[in-house]
């Protein structure tokens, strides 16, 4: 296939790929039909000649002078403009750099947000750190989906009060960190969405996650209204999670402890402005369902008339919501602080997922800043043979530059208020996003590129100034450039056990890679969430239930790929030192997570599902109601579920412990 010279160039100008090269190394062509699809979600017509000669000479018409200037600390950049200018800086000083030849230099600026205040418009200036600060020497934690890590006290699902636990142990045993899956908030409505990588709004916390006891209003309620929230309990022991009783239950028990008490989370002037828009967002998703655009036409915006008008109709209900996250920001900046002073020494990672639910708060609040006509995925690859369509809608490039990337910034601003890191899902997505157009499939998109430069800078300065470790999901279809990119900006790449494979050689995976040979700035474990646990990949698992629901092109083909891949993991062991050579199911299993700590590492993670024998993975690809992804509670070798106390009082978590603390100093 060929692509029209007129349309390679509209693509090239807007950043969409017309070819690029597979996990293998493979040059693939994207069709023209993908080209056109994913232009027009970017709001580019390109379906004739015509079409695409208009939109190149708008391409042409564009200002010289950026939308926004993204700079690292100690670099110096040339904007051009049309006269002089006034910087003011984030501490409210003015500067005035002068233009000469229609060009003003900005260099030696502080790190902040400032302003290039020129006569026709003001430009964001973000003066980044060349890198953030990298953490010192080596450490293990535990990464683990709170969810499924219920206590015999909290309402049925892993909740705040059991993270604090959690990493409670995890510094005792010699840690340094707990990663958590991400506690985005979701609609308030039922039937609750279960997958915490489909959020509502990534801004925002899940109330799901409250521990009704541990707030104030709980402590300052009557004692007859106390014993009413106490019969709310949802005990939690079922088989699977189920969000919809849990968060019933829990709203019932908050809602009762905000009316019988003087709390007011305040007069919405004094709230922030996003808050407010996620109050209202609920409150009126508690009246026309959680999608709103299937809202009424005239509450479609945020800033429209109707809405404000709602706002105070419902202002009870937008108090309510507002409250629930101030709830949320106590318990959060509780659980940090209380991690840090127990002795961990980086404390709570959030995640941070990859996109958001269109239908939910983000994507009614931050409409301009996103494609809506496009969904994220990602390409065909050896694990996903059909490609991944994630549903949700992408950052639209421009239009997120042309504010400056200000919802970027708030966005991890409130996830690192309380915490001392960051992973960001799928990092490549800061250097380019594979994009599904309108109707089609994944295997119908193509990547658009962002400014990496930029959207890194952004990272980076608000990470150091939380103080806080950024991680990047770098697995799949990533380029060397990227990772160096990655490394230089001291962002900590991923490493796992069933990926870190030598460079393909004609077309196929290459050998397992050496444990010395590993990348150190890393953060390595043996599976993911997306992946097998580690019993299910001894055995298989993963195989055989891809197959029974049709997600697998060659099942047959599969399933001796994964024996072959098994014998050689087994013989990596081996040639390690850590196994013999019969070893048992059991000490392969502890030998995979010793075997990540062997590696140059900086940061080791450990499962507690790994360790215990868990056999099916949190999340499947691919399925939605085939498969309970995102429902399982952390259970052993015969799918038993356990409790959050199980778990920590199991002999092998704690000889693991030793052992990882070990192997990191």
């Amino acid at each position: 296939m060929t692509v029209a010279p007129d349309l390679a160039r509209l693509a090239a100008a807007h950043g969409v790929a017309t070819h690029y090269t597979d996990q293998l190394e493979r040059p693939v062509q994207v069709a023209e039909t993908s080209i056109v699809a994913v232009l027009h979600a970017l709001g580019v017509e390109a379906s004739t000649a015509a079409q695409r000669a208009a939109a190149l000479d708008e391409v042409a018409a564009r200002p010289t002078s950026p939308p926004v200037v993204v700079m690292r600390r100690s670099e110096q950049r040339a904007v051009p403009l049309d006269g002089d200018a006034v910087l003011l800086l984030e501490s409210g000083e003015e500067l005035r750099p002068r233009a000469v030849d229609g060009v003003v230099r900005l260099d030696g600026l502080p790190l902040g947000w400032h302003t290039l205040r020129t006569s026709a418009r003001d430009i964001p200036v973000v003066v980044a750190p060349d890198r953030v600060t990298a953490p010192q020497g080596r450490h293990w934690g535990v990464t683990t989906q709170l969810y499924a890590m219920r206590s015999r006290t909290s309402w049925g699902i892993g909740d705040l009060h059991d993270l604090a636990t959690l990493a409670r142990w995890t510094a005792s045993a010699g840690g340094g960190l707990v990663l958590v899956n991400p506690l985005h908030a979701t609609a308030p409505t039922t039937p609750v969405q279960d997958s915490p990588y489909y959020p509502a709004s990534r801004r925002w916390t899940n109330p799901i996650y409250l521990r009704v006891e541990d707030t104030s209003a709980y402590a300052d309620a009557p004692a007859d209204v106390r014993a009413r929230v106490d019969r709310l309990r949802v005990d939690g022991n079922a088989d699977l999670i189920d969000r919809n009783s849990a968060w019933l239950a829990k709203r019932e028990a908050l809602e009762l402890l905000f009316g019988s008490s003087s709390v007011s989370p305040g007069r919405f002037e004094q709230l922030d402005g996003g808050l407010v828009d996620w109050a209202t967002w609920c409150a009126l998703a508690e009246v026309h369902g959680p999608d709103w655009r299937r809202w009424p036409a005239e509450l479609n915006r945020p800033d429209a008339p109707a809405v404000q008008r709602a706002r105070v109709e419902l202002a009870d209900r937008v108090r309510f919501h507002a409250w629930l996250q101030q709830l949320c920001d106590e318990q959060l900046s509780a659980v940090q602080s209380r991690a840090r002073a127990d002795g961990l020494a980086i404390g709570i990672v959030h995640d941070l997922a990859v996109g958001t639910d269109p239908a939910g708060s983000d994507a009614w609040a931050l409409q301009d800043a996103l494609a809506l006509g496009a969904r994220i995925g990602a390409p065909p690859d050896l694990f996903n043979q059909q490609g991944q369509d994630w549903g949700m809608p992408p950052w639209h490039p421009r239009r997120l530059a042309e504010l400056g990337y200000a919802p970027l910034r708030d966005m991890l601003r409130s996830l690192l208020r309380h915490a001392g890191g960051v992973r960001i899902d799928h990092v490549l997505g800061l250097f380019r996003m594979w994009w599904v157009p309108g109707d089609g499939t994944a295997r119908d998109g193509t990547y658009v590129s962002y400014d990496a430069e930029a959207l890194l800078g952004v990272v980076t300065l608000e990470a150091e100034r939380a103080g806080a470790v950024v991680i990047g999901e770098d697995l799949g279809t990533v380029t060397p450039v990227v990772r160096r990119e990655l490394s230089d900006r001291h962002v900590l790449g991923t490493s796992v056990l069933w990926f870190e494979r030598e460079d393909p050689v004609d077309g196929r995976p290459g050998a397992l890679r050496p444990l010395g040979d590993w990348r150190s700035s890393t953060v390595a474990s043996v599976t993911t969430h997306d992946l097998p646990t580690a019993l299910g990949w001894l055995r298989g698992e993963h195989v055989r239930a891809r197959a029974g629901l049709g997600l697998l092109d060659d099942p047959e083909a599969e399933e001796k790929a994964w024996r072959a891949e098994r014998d050689e993991l087994v013989q990596l062991l081996r040639d390690a030192g850590l196994v013999g050579a019969e070893p048992t199911e059991a000490e392969l299993l502890e030998a995979l997570t010793v075997a990540v700590a062997h590696t140059p590492a900086q940061i080791v993670l450990m499962a507690p599902g790994d360790v215990v024998g868990d056999l099916r993975q949190p999340n499947l690809p691919g399925t939605i109601d085939e498969y309970p992804s995102w429902r399982l509670p952390v259970a052993d070798a015969e799918e038993r579920p356990l409790m959050l106390e199980d778990l920590l009082d199991d002999a092998r978590m704690t000889r693991l412990a030793a052992l990882l603390s070990k192997a990191v100093r």
